[in-house]
């Protein structure tokens, strides 16, 4: 019993002490992490861009199985802007949610693709557009309407997703429809697949993505009057505004030098298959 009860003992010091050790070490490695001035500074000194990736985001994010390397177009202009501050770009695989607490929590210094909602902006900055995206329908078949007007009616269903950009332009202009809101963009389009939804509201490029991968679904339309969004690129809430300053003068650079419409149209043609005659007139990147 004795000899037991020191054997306990013993263990029990182990422990203790490794749990010390381990919190000691913690804190020193804690104690040793470098401070920054900003997230420019950050990665000036580090030669390190982090950004964050959303598995299935195609054409925006594509993970290759085969290279096991990510593609698309928002790697392709994160690439570009690595180049410029001389940095390695180093993908963090998230979520389009998960995107917002990546860079409140430091994560990563820049996610490339989402739409300044107000709520979005309390908690973290926007660049300037990426790009400007037009709201289109993917209509199921027999479905055809060519205004936003022609969905304000009584027995349309519209399905979106909750809480997106799609979700307020729809609640605004279309009242007397029945607006139908899910959780899953995926959920929203099997509701207009199987009959439930007589449309989704979603951006353009994601909506020849679905239709191109699964033509069953429905058909594109794209209602007058052209209802633009835009798409850009959500950095850290900083006191100082040098990284989101920086970002700025190369996306404005990007978008002047013509860059950033051959990157969308060569990986829409890559990635989905998406040819450029077939990109309707009036989407203009």
């Amino acid at each position: 019993m004795k000899r037991g009860l020191r054997m306990t003992n013993r263990r029990f010091f182990l422990l203790q002490t490794g749990a010390l050790l381990g919190s000691s070490l913690f804190s020193l490695e804690a104690l040793s992490e470098p401070s920054y001035a900003n997230t420019l500074e950050r990665i000036q000194k580090t030669k390190t861009l982090r950004i964050g990736a959303v598995r299935g985001g195609t054409p925006y994010y594509f993970k290759n199985i085969a290279s096991d390397k990510w593609e698309g177009c928002m790697i392709d202009m994160a690439t570009d802007l690595a180049q410029t501050l001389g940095a390695t770009l180093d993908i963090h695989e998230t979520t389009w949610g998960g995107s917002i607490l990546d860079l409140q929590s430091g994560k990563i210094d820049a996610f490339f693709g989402l739409f300044p909602t107000p709520q979005r902006r309390t908690v973290v900055a926007f660049s300037d557009p990426l790009f400007h995206n037009a709201n289109s329908l993917v209509a199921r078949n027999g479905f055809n309407p060519t205004n936003w007007s022609d969905l304000n009616k009584p027995g349309v269903r519209i399905a979106v997703d909750l809480g997106s950009s799609y979700d307020q332009l729809v609640t605004k202009t279309c009242p007397q429809a029945t607006i139908m809101r899910f959780d899953k963009t995926n959920d929203a389009t099997l509701a207009v697949q199987a009959g439930r939804a007589d449309c989704q509201v979603t951006v353009i490029i994601l909506a020849l993505t679905m239709l191109k991968k699964n033509p069953s679904i429905g058909h594109l339309i794209v209602p007058s009057p052209l209802e633009s969004t835009t798409t850009n690129a959500a950095l850290p809430k900083e006191s100082d505004p040098a990284w989101q300053t920086y970002f700025d003068k190369w996306l404005a650079s990007m978008t002047s030098s013509g860059k950033i419409k051959p990157i969308m149209m060569s990986n829409l043609e890559r990635l989905v298959g998406v040819k450029p005659n077939e990109i309707p007139p009036q989407v203009n990147f």
